[in-house]
């Protein structure tokens, strides 16, 4: 069954000022631990309100999703960068960051426009498999990149759970990516295994790190993730055009 638009917005708005009021709560609360690092929680916490407006704007289709995409890019790569989360660093510094620009791009060619929504579309049979085989091929090559990475890093033991879990995020970002660039509906699939792969990797990362207090707010953020993309998938499945 079709919702009504309204819908859309009331749940946007909702998830918006929900997100913002628990990040809120969360940063205080960590800013007044012993162990707090005051200038890292008030970074992951604004690219936490950066990342969420722009994944919302996604889900409804609007192009000013990049714009704040920009910003979430800039501030999860000072908090990756900072928690020794190479893979995820990586990615949006050499590829979330351009491919934002790449999106204004192509969502200007389908339509996109202000408050004008982007016209969705769908893989072909042939598409889907493609994609299908090109995610599982690089997910291997990622972790096993990131494998050799940290075998030659930190020799004494690590983490192996940490390592796929952060190769699972790395190569569902590109596929989702690429195909959100493109208007394909089904990038929606892949940001639910991203978001999902994310609360793993940061609730693991916050259990192995106390002295990461700003991992809670990274945790959080994948959690509202997690549900814009549930009604991203909603929205775009039932807004196909082509």
């Amino acid at each position: 069954m079709t919702l009504p638009k309204d819908f859309n917005k009331w749940f946007s708005t909702i998830l918006m000022a929900s997100m913002v009021v628990v990040i809120s709560i969360t940063t205080g609360i960590k800013l007044g631990q012993p162990d707090a690092r005051p200038v890292m929680l008030i970074i992951a916490a604004l690219g936490s309100v950066m990342g969420i407006a722009s994944t919302v704007l996604s889900a409804n289709g609007i192009i000013w999703t990049f714009l704040f995409g920009i910003l979430d890019v800039v501030f999860c790569c000072i908090v990756t960068a900072d928690n020794g989360i190479w893979g995820h660093f990586a990615i949006h510094l050499f590829y979330f960051l351009p491919m934002q620009f790449v999106g204004i791009w192509q969502w200007k060619k389908r339509g996109a426009k202000g408050k004008q929504e982007v016209r969705a579309r769908k893989l072909t049979p042939k598409q889907a498999l493609i994609t299908i085989v090109a995610v599982a091929i690089g997910l291997a090559l990622i972790y096993t990149i990131l494998l050799q990475i940290k075998l030659h890093t930190e020799p004494d033991g690590f983490d192996r759970n940490r390592v796929f879990f952060d190769a699972c995020v790395t190569t569902f970002n590109i596929g989702g990516q690429i195909l959100m660039s493109l208007a394909f509906y089904e990038q929606w699939y892949l940001w639910i295994l991203v978001n999902f792969f994310s609360i793993l990797l940061w609730g693991n990362t916050m259990m192995a790190s106390a002295a990461s207090s700003y991992t809670v707010v990274m945790f959080i953020k994948y959690c509202f993730y997690l549900v814009n993309a549930l009604n991203g998938l909603r929205i775009w499945k039932s807004n196909i055009f082509d």
